[in-house]
């Protein structure tokens, strides 16, 4: 089913912290410095292993790298007596990637996305690493917020994200800083951007307003290696602007609406979001929790305007069963899949939950129909992960979510019960 050739780029480090965006530290391109008494024009070197395929010169200042990941998914929803979901295959991500770096300091990404059948541009940017401490970043990426958000679609413990990741930005064209402090015990992002509504993305500004966005991640034991807290991390993220425009829609975890604004609404004014977070890892053992708030002034007529906060928050857990311990994400297993060789890969137990509430005065003030649109949406669910190699992993999760709210005369939206399957395969 999978023949896209498929990638892994992953810009944050270790998964306990995920402190920068979506890649682990050891494939970013570092440049070398060339070796003593070599010349510059030295032959290439070509490498091909579990992490991609490779092109580099020998002192390792230009380098070119393919890497790709695929997501065949099966998604089923159980007592669907309205036939809100639609069961069906599809195919949720198909990047292919490549990267690289250009004259020993600057890096480059160029990954689009193949998934459902449509072709678009998920990340294209170039970050200068001038200072382990001060790199810039130009281009289309992740914008610096939400804590699940930043970590690779590749590497996620459960097929779709949690709530909060409807209310932060998704990807934006803009220009960022940030960098490592003290070895990665502070890292830091802050950037200028076009600016999107909440879970959303963006090639082409709409308006002449920008959004100031930024990020602190803190691992204050990271170099503590005796300590039991050294996979402790914390942090915070924060969006603030002006817009006018669009505005959101939130989705289940089934990826079925259940919150949209009536037809006349738009954004008109200050936006801002505030985004804490915290991540823990101590072996096969993961845990982390965030909570995303955003108001917004909300604009129904040439008269009548509302600002109003929507919240979201989820807390989750996850133990790879056979000991490995995951980095960056994915898991390697001690033994691959060889029953042969009695290789039978690792499995990952993980659960979750969450809950995103809209702001009442939406409601009370005519800016939504409550026959239509529920004010909260309560989910959980439980996951299996099984990581047949490096590369090729297989996944099962169960969400139920339920709802105040979204039926006619107050009553609630019926519970939504999603079952969802995926064969993925990444390098």
């Amino acid at each position: 089913m999978l023949t896209v050739a498929a990638a892994l780029a992953l810009l944050g480090p270790a998964p306990a912290a995920w402190p920068a965006d979506d890649k682990p530290k050891e494939e970013q391109p570092q440049g070398e410095k060339p070796k003593e008494g070599k010349p510059n024009d030295t032959p290439a070197v070509a490498t091909a292993n579990k992490e991609g395929f490779t092109i580099q010169s020998e002192d390792g200042s230009f380098k070119l790298k393919v890497t790709g990941y695929a997501q065949a998914d099966g998604r089923f929803y159980a007592s669907d007596a309205n036939k809100d979901g639609v069961d069906t295959f599809v195919l949720r991500r198909v990047r292919p990637i490549v990267s690289g770096t250009v004259g020993k300091y600057f890096d480059f990404n160029i990954t689009p996305d193949f998934g459902g059948g449509t072709a678009a541009l998920q990340d294209a940017f170039l970050d200068a690493r001038f200072n382990p401490a001060f790199r810039v970043k130009a281009g289309k990426f992740k914008g610096p917020v939400g804590l699940e958000r930043l970590q690779s679609g590749a590497a996620l413990t459960f097929v779709e994200r949690g709530l909060p990741t409807f209310i932060v930005p998704n990807r934006e064209v803009g220009v960022q800083i940030h960098g490592e402090i003290d070895a990665g015990v502070v890292y830091y992002q802050a950037g200028v951007f076009d600016g999107v509504v909440d879970g959303g993305s963006i090639d082409t500004d709409l308006n002449d307003s920008k959004d100031l966005e930024g990020r602190v991640f803190l691992q204050p034991f990271k170099k503590n290696s005796a300590g039991g807290l050294k996979g402790f991390g914390f942090g915070i993220g924060a969006t603030s602007g002006t817009q006018s425009g669009p505005v959101p829609t939130y989705k289940t975890i089934g990826q079925l609406t259940f919150f949209s604004y009536g037809s006349t609404v738009t954004s008109d004014g200050s936006r801002t979001r505030i985004a804490p977070q915290a991540s823990f890892q101590n072996g096969s053992l993961r845990i982390f929790g965030e909570w995303v708030s955003a108001k917004q002034r909300l604009r129904k007529s040439a008269t009548e305007t509302l600002t109003a906060t929507n919240e979201a928050w989820q807390g989750v857990a996850s133990i790879v069963l056979s000991g490995e311990a995951p980095a960056a994400g994915l898991v390697t297993p001690k033994k691959a899949f060889d029953p042969a060789k009695g290789g039978w890969g690792a499995v990952e137990l993980a659960g979750r939950y969450g809950e995103l509430s809209v702001d009442g005065d939406i409601f009370t003030s005519g800016y939504a129909d409550p026959a239509r649109s529920a004010r909260k949406a309560k989910a959980w669910g439980v996951g299996l992960n099984w990581y047949v190699t490096r590369n090729v992993k297989y996944v099962a999760n169960y969400d139920h979510t339920t709802f105040e709210g979204g039926a006619a005369a107050g009553g609630r939206r019926k519970a939504e019960n999603a079952l969802f399957l995926r064969a993925q395969v990444s390098f």
